[in-house]
């Protein structure tokens, strides 16, 4: 088992820069690492939110927040196996 630097979603700040598995919404079988921004969530000032591909994402307490993309990439390869950046 591979140990992988995780951030825990209490643990962020708006203007933290973090990487997530994106599960694309239009196509559910396909995931790939994203850097996303922690902002300040636009309806609910006393909670923080993802930013990633122009959208809003609440941070709920299970979402894996990871401080690298080599952290999300030795995640993501332990969950699906090998990462290609090109294989969307």
């Amino acid at each position: 088992m591979i140990i992988v630097d995780t951030i825990d979603p209490k643990d962020v700040k708006p203007g933290d820069e973090v990487f997530v598995i994106y599960n694309n919404p239009h196509t559910p079988t396909v995931s790939n690492i994203t850097p996303a921004e922690i902002v300040q969530h636009p309806k609910d000032p006393n909670r923080a939110a993802l930013f990633i591909h122009e959208t809003f994402h609440t941070i709920e307490d299970d979402d894996a927040l990871f401080s690298s993309e080599e952290s999300a990439k030795a995640a993501y390869n332990e969950i699906f196996g090998e990462y290609d950046e090109h294989h969307y």
